[in-house]
């Protein structure tokens, strides 16, 4: 609230971004083989991703066309995915006390290819898969690490109170622990995370209660511990769903009261504050200081080197790549279709960001970051919370860089323009873009560096500061007057005084790197204030449908529903006609091996290989020449249907092949991280199984 009020806040972006997300999209669809671990069999599923990251399997396509529940939503926070059966061995062999992991060991289960892709999380289930061909494994784990990525994302970025204020209690009930530094399983949603917490301290007096207890051979433990950790962490699971939902509508409720309370009050809080600062600082500074100048400030430039070469590297592939698309477009106009396909060569292009192959290269730059001596030193157990989120701002500019485009296209196109005109405006709009970019990259790239350094040198100050400082803390209570207690926090503001103490020598050298053109930073004296005002007049336009009836025309105004179509109808119609932005669906006429209806199920790693040898060449067919922008694959061939209807003008673009007309978008992955079951679209109570070989739906996790 004093930012709001005294009107602090970042440089304001010169790219525009989406509002309305593109939702009803299908990230990407194919179908896979997955270990069950009741049977010790391999299944055919079809498998797909929405919008909303979940993995959903379902028994087959045509189950899926028909409607029939998914078998499975796999909600991949906190998972990793691995390609190599030693990877897993050994992290397996890790979680049991008193065994230790033999690369080349037997594992729990044996794969049919060697191209498997496991997931596998500390505490919950694993998942089991494999594909036949490299290029296929390359293709899910780029998927599957989206998934990932985006999941563990869980809390909104747009959270400005109740997400910061519940990761900072996180961080200070584990550093009450003496657990200073980035914690790896701060993922997924606020209820995933207080359980990861649980059992991060929950299960070391689990293996040592039940380890001894386990029988058998190596293998047999090994999967009775894997089955005993995922039923306690879904218990877990419910016990904190219900208290922190009761909690959050607690918070929620009062808010508005607390708000009134310091607008009111606003000047004196603030000078309270300032006052209780003031009283720390006399007392830690000299401490601080001489930590900082001995401990932290010779390794900064190193840090920061280190983070910024894969950094900027990534962020300039994103940059190529979306000049590469745009380009390949406007060659398609020039070359093939011409005005009247921009339509669908945009609707492509709107779903960039989203296309997991296409970005995996940019993704792949942050692969090498490495802090080597620095992270033992700093104590930072692992670089994967920094790739994460560099990752994750890579694809934010690259779907502002998107957006942005198709908003000045879409108003360039209002001018009716002839072809040729098309493509030098395409090119224009390009470059306009382009420097947009690297304004908004530069300044988000300094951003994550200044927040990256203090991540790592905050922990390590506060570890060595708290012998000698945190036991004095309580006696600057009595500095805060009782009405603003709830407001003013000792032990917040005594992290902000620390944070101060090393944040000039951040700051500093951000600005010294800047300098540096190979790194492609903007020195923080340009600063571009409201320099395109009519853009961000634009950016409050209804969206825009490249896809709708008349989308092919390029003026993105979408049908409208013929008179007397009932709506239900349209909706339905709009499902089958769902684009997705990438599949690995090559032909849906070739029978799945292992559906409901085989006359067998093979039991011998000989027969799976020659069944998984004839899915291939049935689903392996080359795509038809797709455009130089589009999907690497071709689409799925759609059932007969209807006549199409013309959608109305807001309607997303995106629809799913023809069902029945109820539950219009994909399922959802439950944002519970235990055992919540998936209601059927017939409204049927469902059935709760723990095997896939019933008929009710388990939602796995």
């Amino acid at each position: 609230m004093r930012h709001e009020i005294e009107g602090t806040g970042l440089p304001q972006a010169q790219l525009l971004w989406r509002k309305v997300p593109l939702d009803e999209r299908i990230i990407f669809s194919g179908n896979l083989f997955q270990y069950q671990e009741d049977n010790k069999k391999w299944r055919n599923r079809f498998s797909l991703v929405p919008h909303n990251y979940g993995l959903v399997l379902y028994e087959n396509k045509v189950a899926y066309e028909r409607q029939v529940p998914p078998r499975a939503i796999i909600n991949s926070a906190g998972y990793k995915v691995l390609t190599s059966l030693d990877q897993y061995l050994e992290l397996v062999g890790n979680s049991l006390p008193g065994t230790t992991s033999k690369s080349g060991g037997t594992p729990i289960f044996k794969c049919p290819t060697q191209f498997p892709l496991i997931l596998w999380h500390p505490f919950a289930r694993h998942y089991y898969f494999c594909m036949m061909t490299e290029a296929e494994q390359d293709k899910w784990q780029a998927v599957l690490q989206d998934c990932v990525r985006h999941c563990n994302n869980g809390i909104p970025e747009d959270s400005k109170v109740e997400g910061p204020a519940f990761t900072d209690a996180i961080r200070m009930y584990r550093q009450a622990k003496e657990l200073y530094g980035t914690w790896e399983m701060l993922c997924g949603n606020e209820v995933q995370i207080l359980s990861n917490l649980v059992m991060e301290e929950l299960g070391p007096e689990l293996k040592a209660e039940l380890a001894p207890r386990l029988k058998g051979k190596l293998q047999e433990r090994q999967r009775q511990w894997i089955q005993i950790s995922d039923s306690v962490y879904r218990m877990v699971y419910e016990r904190v769903k219900v208290p922190f939902e009761e909690t959050l509508s607690k918070l929620q409720w009062a808010r508005p009261a607390m708000e009134a309370t310091i607008r009111t009050d606003m000047d004196q809080i603030i000078t309270s504050k300032e006052h209780l600062a003031s009283k720390i600082r006399a007392f830690i500074l000299p401490k601080a200081e001489v930590c900082v100048r001995n401990h932290v400030q010779p390794y900064i430039p190193s840090i920061l080197e280190a983070l910024m070469v894969p950094t900027s590297q990534g962020f300039t592939e994103v940059r190529d790549v979306f000049f590469k698309e745009v380009t390949d477009m406007n060659l398609n106009v020039i070359n093939e279709g011409g005005i009247d396909k921009l339509g669908e060569y945009m609707e492509k292009l709107s779903q960039l960001a989203y296309h997991p192959l296409k970005m995996q290269g940019c993704y792949d730059k942050m692969e090498p970051l490495r802090l080597d001596g620095l992270q033992q030193r700093f104590d930072v157990p692992s670089t994967f919370v920094f790739k994460q989120r560099a990752q994750i701002l890579m694809r934010e500019q690259m779907d502002n860089a998107v957006y942005t485009f198709e908003t000045l296209l879409h108003q360039e196109l209002g001018k009716g323009p002839t072809r040729e005109g098309l493509c030098k405006s395409i090119q224009r709009i390009l470059e306009r873009v382009l420097k947009k970019y690297d304004y908004d990259s530069s300044t988000v790239r300094k951003r994550f560096f200044r927040e990256a350094l203090l991540q790592i040198t905050i922990p390590f100050l506060l570890r060595k500061l708290a012998p000698t400082c945190k036991s004095e803390l309580p006696r600057f209570q009595e500095l805060i007057f009782e009405d603003f207690s709830r407001f003013l926090l000792v032990e917040n503001t005594y992290e902000e005084v620390v944070l101060q103490t090393v944040m000039k020598d951040i700051l500093q050298a951000v600005k010294e790197a800047a300098v540096q053109r190979k790194h492609n930073l903007y020195r923080d004296s340009v600063v571009l204030h409201n320099s395109d005002p009519n853009l961000h007049l634009l950016a409050e336009s209804a969206p825009i449908d490249w896809g709708g009836e008349d989308g092919d025309r390029g003026d993105g105004s979408g049908g409208s529903p013929s008179p007397g179509v009932p709506e239900v109808a349209a909706l339905s119609e709009k499902r089958r006609r769902a684009k997705q932005v990438v599949s690995v669906v090559q032909d849906e006429e070739a029978e799945l091996p292992f559906e409901a209806g085989s006359p067998a199920t093979p039991d011998s790693v000989t027969e799976i290989r020659g069944l998984l040898s004839q899915d291939l060449r049935a689903e392996s067919a080359p795509p038809a020449s797709p455009l130089l922008n589009g999907a690497p694959a071709q689409e799925s061939p759609q059932p007969e249907a209807a006549p199409e209807t013309p959608s109305p003008p807001s309607s997303p673009s995106w629809r799913l092949p023809p069902v029945k007309a109820v539950d219009l978008e994909p399922p959802k992955p439950s944002d519970q991280e235990t055992g919540e079951q998936v209601s059927s679209p017939s409204g049927r109570p469902p059935i709760h199984t723990t095997t896939e070989d019933s008929a009710g739906v388990q939602t796995e996790f």
